[in-house]
């Protein structure tokens, strides 16, 4: 297991959380295999960037469904937007749990209905 972010406080003034400013978000081998083996042309092009995409993101969200807090970055250049969702163990540790490039539309469809929020 290891850090790969934390929680800033203007992801969680943008989202109105209740989480300490500073909350470390980690990553373990369990974590990159399931990236590795539900998404893994994503993970191969993106993986090295997932530290880039939590301190920087362009849009996050908090997925209801899960209560995940969802990191999204656009990239571009290749006009690639990308997903890093986080989610909190039974253990209250946050965890970087999924990443995989978004439907622009979808994106597009998010930001519209305010559920995806700019950074």
């Amino acid at each position: 297991m290891k850090q790969v972010g934390m929680i800033s406080s203007q992801v969680i003034n943008v989202l109105g959380l209740n989480i300490p400013v500073g909350t470390p978000i980690f990553i373990g081998t369990s974590n990159i295999a399931h990236m590795q083996n539900s998404h893994p042309a994503d993970y191969a092009k993106y993986g090295a960037n997932i530290s880039d995409i939590l301190s920087s993101p362009d849009y996050v969200r908090v997925n209801q469904k899960d209560n995940s807090i969802e990191y999204v970055k656009e990239y571009k250049v290749d006009g690639d937007f990308v997903k890093v969702a986080v989610r909190v163990s039974s253990g209250g540790n946050f965890y970087a749990r999924s990443l995989y490039i978004l439907n622009s539309n979808r994106v597009q469809s998010f930001i519209a209905k305010g559920t995806l929020k700019k950074i």
